[in-house]
């Protein structure tokens, strides 16, 4: 081995003697193979070194010998720039500090223990300022890094507070209520969560939302005293490099682990003190964790309920935080929040860094036509996958990604074509090769078995149980299924939790008759993607992925959808505006048409409820609004009319002023609970009766007569009309009723009602 270093400088040769090889093989831990692959070791060597150690710390010494081995002049800087990139600042220090070993180091990289509290500080935050300003982020699925300018780049994402939010630990959820939260949140800014100390935070986000970004922020923050000025020491620690240290026993040790240059054992135990703890899903003992009555014989599960007697910060996917809840019930000084994604700004600024420039206003055009790419391109994960998708293809793209099936469809078929088969091939070859159909079925299978069993963090002996045709899991598996190491071995978590729903939804299409899919009541999340699968367009991908399972008959696949929607109608107890709406998402999805049974379905509804209605709130995501627009589009065409039109909502969007103006054309009855501000269009056609309810807004006489004498003038049967009492045209609505053709009306106004024309006077 001595022969490799005669090539290196003085200072080189030492950093990579014998003994700095074996500290710093201890050192790296589980997290030897993310090094190997930053320093551009090849898998199958990273294979053969896994199979040829048992021991960890082995493994990680023979990776580092097989990189020095195969670099003609290995580098100290390309050490330190391969474990930047995995965020291993840690032994970035220890690097420097074996480097200099012979020099004393500065304050930002070791404090002695005879130094105090103000020092310790100190060194703290020039080491986050030194380290954490930009950080190499892995978006999920795509294992491409894009380099992050926290300072710069954070003021783009969007929090709410979601203190109130129903959450559900199954995951399929996360999506929807994502959704819904775009919606009925309003974004609180960064300064007014941070700068009001709270004893506890709970950050929650979907995977790739940018959670991290936002901890991180939080450290240069407070480094820059801008936050938690009352807080003398900040410690970030993350979950899935907790799970290598489970026989860690006291805090103190924790922090001597990961701080040990910076604390070199100083108690922090007299001391205010701040811990960030990022990633709680996949902290690996989170069930013994959050149920204190299980036994456990790890250590490290006591030391995290014991940080919780200090001021902390927790952040972790919707689920973990929710599961969290139960423990911070007397809690009084805690917030909840939860991470949006970008908002508009943040994503303009992507497409124009992320975007090859002759591709940026197909991506634009898409973000525009298509309701459902604006919302989800929010998400970090979502955005970065459809500007790969449209920037590799010479597709076409302003008219893609329609349905949420269809979005999911893209982005599952890119990566498996661009990230485990690579091939730039097209995809209709690769889906013509049968391994390729088996590969994907095994995917989804392994997905539908573990989604229905509610679990996200699985072992291989769990998979091995659903797909037992294999002698071990496939290294193929993973990008789909990301993989985390530990001491005890390795655990397995799918790379995104929509993308196990869509897996399991096509599992579901391709192996289950319509009779088991109805009857588990797990996959009621997945019907309107089941559906979506059911969408006989040629022209879009779904068709590669629904004819994975020969032994399942055509004939049932065809009428699935139908028979789906037929057993939702008949399912519905209360016919509530959510299960409209459900009826309204399958029906989208699945692109179909009103065909005879589904007329019959419908009127069948109508029957039960007395008509169909529709309703534009707040609360309603722009993807329901579409839903509700190709629904309704089919319904009038049909020659049905509408029961009621349910307006609460003043500034509306383009698709919600579509819906408003087509339900308008064919419907009985309107209901306003608020002004409208609708410019450049007026009401056409007659409706039977009319509610305003306006006894909360002030209005003024010009708006009063745009907005609702329109609505009024076309009213044929019934008024009911609410107003302010500090409106001063009364004598004018009561002229305006007068000359229309209102036979019945309620009007309410400064406590008195009024229900003839000879009472229309004060």
């Amino acid at each position: 081995m001595g022969q490799l270093f005669t090539h290196l400088k003085k200072d080189e040769t030492t950093v990579f003697s014998q003994a700095f090889k074996l500290k710093f093989s201890d050192s790296v831990g589980v997290d030897w193979r993310t090094l190997g692959r930053w320093l551009n070791i090849e898998e199958n060597y990273l294979d053969m070194i896994d199979q040829e150690n048992l021991k960890i710390n082995a493994k990680a010494y023979s990776m580092l010998t097989k990189w020095l081995q195969m670099n003609d002049n290995p580098t100290v800087d390309e050490l330190k720039i391969a474990l930047k990139k995995m965020n291993r600042m840690d032994l970035i220090r220890k690097v420097e500090e074996f480097t200099n070993s012979s020099n004393p180091l500065d304050v930002a990289s070791r404090v002695h223990v005879n130094k105090g509290i103000s020092e310790v500080c100190t060194a703290l935050k020039n080491y986050y300022l030194k380290y954490y300003g930009k950080i190499n982020e892995l978006q999920p699925l795509l294992n491409a890094p894009a380099n992050v300018d926290l300072i710069q780049k954070f003021v783009d994402l969007c929090i709410v507070d979601a203190h109130n939010a129903q959450m559900d630990v199954v995951c399929s959820v996360e999506r929807k209520k994502f959704l819904e939260k775009q919606m009925s949140y309003t974004p609180i800014p960064y300064s007014k969560i941070f700068m009001n100390e709270k004893s506890v935070i709970l950050i929650s986000g979907i995977a790739g939302i940018g959670k991290t970004w936002l901890l991180r922020k939080c450290l240069l923050d407070w480094s820059n005293n801008l936050i938690w000025n009352n807080v003398e020491l900040v410690f970030y620690l993350e979950c899935r490099r907790l799970n290598q240290y489970q026989n860690v026993s006291s805090i103190n040790e924790l922090l001597n682990v990961f701080y040990k240059d910076i604390l070199n054992d100083f108690d922090i135990s007299k001391h205010t003190a701040l811990f960030i703890i990022d990633g709680l899903d996949e902290f690996k003992y989170l069930n013994e964790l959050l149920n204190p009555n299980l036994s456990c014989i790890f250590p490290i599960v006591n030391v995290l309920a014991e940080i919780q007697s200090y001021k902390h910060v927790v952040a972790g996917r919707v689920y973990a935080i929710d599961k969290c809840q139960k423990i911070y019930r007397e809690y009084g000084d805690k917030l909840t929040i939860q991470i949006m994604g970008f908002n508009q700004d943040g994503v303009e600024n992507y497409v124009e860094n992320h975007v090859i420039e002759e591709k940026k206003e197909v991506v634009k055009a898409t973000l525009k036509e298509s309701p459902l790419a604006k919302v989800m391109a929010t998400v970090p994960f979502y955005l970065s996958s459809m500007c790969k998708i449209i920037s590799d293809s010479s597709k076409i793209y302003t008219t893609s990604f329609l349905t949420m099936t269809e979005l999911y469809a893209n982005i599952f078929l890119y990566f498996l074509q661009q990230h485990i088969i690579k091939n730039n091939g097209l995809v209709y070859e690769m889906m013509a090769n049968e391994n390729n159909k088996k590969y994907v079925l095994t995917i989804c299978r392994i997905a539908f078995e573990l989604f229905i069993e509610n679990k996200f963090i699985f072992s291989k002996e769990e998979v091995l149980l659903f797909i037992n045709n294999f002698n071990e899991v496939d290294e193929s598996l993973f990008g789909f299924i990301e993989r985390v190491e530990t001491h005890l071995g390795y655990f397995y978590q799918f790379a995104h939790l929509t993308v196990m729903e869509f897996c399991a939804s096509v599992y579901a299409y391709n192996c289950l008759s319509f009779e088991e899919i109805m009857a588990n009541e797990k996959l009621k999340s997945c019907l309107s993607m089941i559906c979506g699968l059911s969408n006989k367009n040629q022209n879009i991908l779904l068709k590669f992925l629904v004819n994975l399972n020969p032994s399942k008959k055509s004939k049932e696949e065809s009428s699935l959808s139908v028979s789906i929607l037929d057993r939702l109608s008949k399912s519905f107890e209360i016919l509530s505006f959510h299960e409209f709406n459900f009826f309204h998402e399958c029906f989208y999805e699945s692109q179909s048409s009103f065909t005879n049974e589904l007329i019959s379905i419908v009127d069948e509804l109508n029957k039960r409820r007395f008509g169909w209605s529709i309703s534009i709130n707040d609360g309603k995501t722009s993807y329901a609004t579409s839903c509700d627009n190709y629904f309704v589009n089919y319904y009038i065409k049909s020659g049905r009319k509408l029961l009621s039109l349910f307006v609460n909502k003043n500034i509306l969007s383009d698709e919600e002023k579509n819906l408003l103006i087509r339900c308008s054309t064919n419907v009985r009855n309107v209901s306003f609970n608020r002004p409208i501000n609708f410019e450049g269009w007026k009401p056409k056609d007659k409706i039977e009766k009319l509610w305003i309810w306006n006894s909360r807004y002030l209005i003024t006489k010009k708006d009063f007569k745009e907005n609702f004498l329109p609505w009024i003038n076309l009213c044929e049967k019934y008024l009911i009309l609410e107003l302010h009492d500090d409106i001063d045209f009364f004598k004018d609505i009561c002229e305006w009723i007068r000359c229309s053709n209102i036979k019945k009306f309620e009007i309410t106004y400064r406590g008195k009602y009024f229900r003839n024309l000879d009472e229309l006077t004060l």
